[in-house]
């Protein structure tokens, strides 16, 4: 299978995907090479940028999304600047609401994270994703953090955790405006991986935790005209420890978790704080107000397998004695690029390799290198860190500059 960051001549696909009807962009929609496993996600422009191996040319560019009916595409008719309109599914839903799933919805979850076996990948992977990392200080960057990753994903019948190995990243960090605290709320790529419900049922759905939920169907939908249960979840409310509420999308006829949008109750900020707090001066309270998450899954030859995550976390800081508090919002999303699952055992490059607790690297110099990341895909940055990377490219131009007079 090629690989997407073979150094081989590309063809670059970019456009925007939105609503046929209403004209709202499409975020996260998944845009994938027809027979093969590579592929990118819209961003929350609905923007994306797809490099594709000429070889490819004649196959199709397959877009899809939860709610629309499936576009496809001639990959040799398609350039930059693209506008592609999807129509919301016609799908007659009425009949196919509360009353057509013949288990109750917790037992449904409960099948569908033990289906873990036969309706997920059950053999090792090798998987190219872009990741992202932003820390914004209210309303403006502080830190910008990107990197191409393997994941060395392990079968899901498995119970050894995955690995990840850097193979190219750049960060940049304007440390006037943070303090020791909130780098410390930079978690890496591990912390998206982990968003993994069906690997890792242990950071929401534990065995006891999941008797401490409640769960209800809301109106089904679809995907490619398949039917996808939607199932509501939340603490039960005499539980007072931090949880989480939200959505899991459920495909019917694989009982395979094809995405999920859950947050974190953070109603009771004590508790909540320890969770992303290890260690903090007694003159400060920090407290998470918002915690976000998303993951979403893909199909491949009948099997599903991780695709796409996004973490959005928003910390307030009081210092004791100061009139105002400081805002520190992190976001981080990573997206499966490429993969393959190869014929050999993977090698491990053990100096490449990530700890669960490693923070990027600082390397500044690729934000002025406009082909720096070659052919490898990645998500396409909204304006916001647009307008962050054409800021540090000024910055590098005046410190180049300097140092040349």
């Amino acid at each position: 299978m090629i690989q997407a960051q073979d150094t081989q001549a590309i063809k670059e696909i970019s456009g925007k995907v939105i609503d046929e009807d209403n004209k709202d962009e499409l975020i996260f929609t998944d845009i994938v090479v027809d027979g093969t496993n590579i592929s990118t996600v819209t961003n929350s422009d609905g923007e994306f940028l797809l490099k594709i191996p000429y070889k490819y040319l004649d196959e199709k560019l397959i877009i899809t999304h939860l709610g629309y009916e499936r576009k496809i595409l001639n990959i040799i008719d398609l350039g930059t600047d693209e506008k592609i309109l999807l129509k919301p599914s016609v799908t007659e839903l009425t009949t196919v609401n509360i009353a057509v799933p013949q288990y109750d919805a917790r037992t449904l979850v409960v099948k569908t994270l033990a289906n873990k076996s036969s309706a997920y990948n059950d053999k090792n992977a090798l998987m190219t994703a872009f990741y992202r990392e932003t820390i914004k200080k209210r309303r403006r960057n502080a830190s910008l953090s990107e990197a191409v990753v393997k994941i060395h994903k392990q079968p899901y019948s498995s119970l050894r955790n995955d690995h990840i190995e850097l193979i190219k990243s750049r960060k940049n960090t304007d440390y006037s405006r943070l303090d020791t605290l909130a780098l410390k709320l930079q978690g890496g790529p591990f912390s998206n991986l982990y968003t993994d419900l069906v690997k890792y049922p242990e950071f929401i759905f534990t065995e006891e935790d999941i008797e401490l939920y409640d769960f209800n169907y809301e109106n089904s939908t679809n995907i490619n005209k398949n039917l996808v249960y939607v199932v509501n979840f939340k603490q039960k409310p005499r539980i007072d420890t931090p949880m989480y509420y939200g959505k899991l999308y459920i495909d019917a006829n694989t009982l395979a978790l094809t995405s999920a949008e859950y947050s974190l109750n953070v109603r009771n900020k004590e508790l909540s704080s320890r969770m992303f707090v290890r260690k903090k001066p007694r003159r400060v309270d920090v407290y998470p107000t918002e915690a976000l998450y998303k993951v979403k899954y893909r199909t491949q030859n009948g099997k599903w397998h991780y695709a796409y995550s996004n973490i959005g976390l928003t910390f307030k800081v009081n210092w004791e004695g100061k009139l105002f508090n400081s805002v520190y919002t992190l976001n981080s999303e990573m997206a499966v690029t490429d993969w393959e699952i190869p014929d050999t055992k993977i090698a491990k490059t053990r100096s490449k390799m990530l700890r669960p607790t490693s923070i990027l690297t600082e390397q500044t110099s690729g934000f002025s290198d406009p082909e720096f990341w070659g052919a490898y895909n990645i998500i396409e940055p909204e304006k916001s860190i647009e307008n962050a990377i054409k800021k540090i490219k000024r910055q590098l131009d005046r410190r180049s500059e300097k140092n040349e007079s």
